[in-house]
């Protein structure tokens, strides 16, 4: 566990952060959570720390600044942040429950561009993919 936090300690500061206890407890929950995570969730899950909301919202935004996490809306105008895997910063797709609102991350889809003239975002792969339906308990 030691050596973990030294490693997010170590990323944090590469990326010209201070490595606070806030912002190390953070980023290592983003790591730890398989699906975006508000900034609502991140402060209740952190909630037995002594840390106020707006110090966690500020780290947050902090490290989606420096490409160790992503910030995205799914299209319900919230949030959520995730951990960036080993400096992979490509994003990937989201499926969406368009009934209870769980947002999931999908493994890796290939975009295939047949057009010549695709706009550059797309050519460049800097584009959301949201997945929207109903989820298995949902169905």
């Amino acid at each position: 566990m030691a050596k973990d936090v030294d490693a997010l300690r170590s990323a944090v500061r590469a990326r010209g952060l201070r490595a606070t206890p806030s912002r190390i407890a953070v980023l290592e929950l983003l790591r730890v959570e398989s699906a975006p995570m508000s900034h609502g969730d991140v402060a209740d899950r952190l909630a037995s720390q002594a840390w106020d909301r707006a110090t966690i919202y500020r780290n947050l935004i902090d490290l989606s600044e420096v490409g160790l996490a992503r910030r995205t809306d799914v299209g319900d105008h919230v949030w959520r942040f995730e951990a960036v895997a080993d400096g992979h910063e490509s994003a990937h797709p989201h499926f969406v429950c368009t009934e209870c609102g769980t947002v999931e991350c999908l493994p890796d889809l290939e975009l295939t561009v047949r057009r010549a003239r695709a706009p550059r975002a797309i050519r460049q792969r800097q584009v959301e993919v949201h997945v929207r339906g109903l989820c298995d308990a949902c169905s």
